[in-house]
């Protein structure tokens, strides 16, 4: 069944869901600006129908039951649709296929909007191609700071960031990192984390949206 099929017979469970079906919640800038939740991975098939995901990392976990050893995957996703928005997800299942799909659907219920600007001294170009100001993210051990740079700087992180940072949108910005990156879920939520503070240090009427 196709996205458009799926959605034809979707039936909302929420409130928010129910406003977006009947169309008096045109945009998920309305979602967030009205300070709602978002509790159905449709709202965003509906109102963001060009948002794109990457698998960031796959693994396996074991967990010890009366019957034995369960063995399970364990996916890792990105998602965005580089202008603004993002999200990470996670899912288990005992097949690959099924992992990824509840990590995309999880991703869709922690969709943020990432307020971006120049905030290098360097710039003041006044444009949506980095971050306003400095923000520090933290998951585990690691510590991710996010610095504004100016343009033509690119994204100078770690791969893990990299993604993150490039679905937000973002295409220059300066980071430095502690602790242990090699861990994919906690370098991703660092970045994730500290992105999301962007939203909300910052009034809806303030965004920048390129």
């Amino acid at each position: 069944m196709s996205v458009s099929e799926s959605l034809e017979q979707w039936v909302p469970r929420t409130r928010v869901g129910r406003l977006v079906k009947e169309g008096k919640i045109t945009s998920i800038e309305e979602i967030f600006e009205r300070n709602m939740r978002i509790m159905e991975p449709e709202i965003v098939d509906f109102l963001v129908p060009d948002i794109k995901h990457e698998v960031l990392d796959i693994s396996i976990v074991q967990k010890q039951t009366d019957a034995g050893e369960l063995t399970r995957f364990k996916a890792l996703v990105v998602m965005g649709n580089y202008n603004g928005l993002v999200a990470i997800g996670s899912g288990k299942a005992k097949q690959l296929r099924f992992a990824i799909q509840k990590a995309i659907q999880d991703a869709k219920l922690h969709v943020i909007p990432v307020l971006r600007g120049c905030g290098s001294w360097e710039c003041m170009c006044n444009t949506a191609h980095s971050i306003p100001f400095t923000v520090v993210g933290k998951s585990g051990s690691i510590v991710i700071t996010l610095k504004p740079a100016p343009k033509g700087t690119g994204i100078v992180a770690g791969e893990v960031a990299k993604k993150v940072l490039r679905y937000a949108g973002i295409r220059d910005v300066w980071t430095s990192t502690r602790g242990y990156t090699r861990t994919t879920y906690n370098f991703a939520m660092a970045t994730y984390n500290a992105l999301k503070k962007l939203f909300y240090f910052v009034k809806p009427s303030d965004w920048v949206r390129g």
